[in-house]
């Protein structure tokens, strides 16, 4: 019985031993900050259900699973990692640009900011939304950038928080036909959606979705009330 005993302490003070071990290891403490930029501007995504990734490879280790990096709406990303050498690159058919998956090489050192630059399909400029007898109106101009680009569809979007996209949202209205790019001016009505009449406050957003994209751009988030 006593032999019994003193292996059952022994086991115990192992297994305390070894979950010590296990929290002494260090954390990340560098932080690679950043933007995906098009020509210096941030592009605007949807930052929701992490739809949006980069992805970061380290060289000289045996396992080569990439480091996803999530993107913020306003095309903002961070990350915390260790110290060292690291490439960086958009995700394989991920993203409302330009597939190339250019590498990007970081000296990550304590914390570091970079710009990604991508080449877009579209951008949105001079996006305005107001609200007028339950009525989301807007203008904007959508900017081709890559010349055989065709726009798939237009989306309006309400929601009650600052979070608004294609999947977060109290009103979508989905624009199809005669989309043309340049000046836009597009409306929706709301009449009918109790969410939105009884929402104490209201953000909007514009969406232009290209043909064979798996996200759409979007305009900044707009504070309606």
């Amino acid at each position: 019985m006593k032999k019994y005993v003193i292996n059952w302490v022994f086991c115990i003070v192992f297994l305390s031993l070894l979950g010590c071990g296990k929290d002494n290891y260090e954390a990340p403490e560098a932080t690679l900050s950043g933007r995906v930029v098009y020509q210096g501007q941030a592009l605007n995504v949807r930052g929701t259900d992490e739809r949006v990734r980069l992805q970061l490879y380290q060289d000289g280790y045996a396992k080569r699973d990439p480091i996803e990096v999530f993107v913020g709406q306003d095309g903002s990303f961070s990350a915390k990692l260790f110290d060292g050498q690291y490439k960086l690159v958009t995700r394989d058919g991920n993203g409302p640009w330009v597939n190339s998956r250019d590498t990007t090489v970081v000296d990550l050192r304590g914390s570091t900011s970079i710009d990604l630059e991508v080449t877009p399909f579209f951008t949105i400029s001079d996006a305005a939304i107001s609200l007028a007898s339950n009525t989301m109106n807007t203008s904007f101009t959508i900017n081709k950038i890559v010349d055989n680009a065709e726009i798939d569809r237009v989306l309006l979007l309400l929601n009650a928080t600052a979070f608004v996209d294609d999947g977060f949202n109290l009103m979508r209205k989905e624009f199809t036909t005669d989309l043309t790019t340049g000046p836009v001016n597009l409306s929706a009505e709301f009449a009918d959606n109790a969410k939105v009449l009884e929402a104490k406050a209201l953000f909007g957003r514009v969406c232009v979705w290209a043909k064979g994209a798996d996200q759409g751009i979007y305009s900044p988030v707009i504070k309606l009330k």
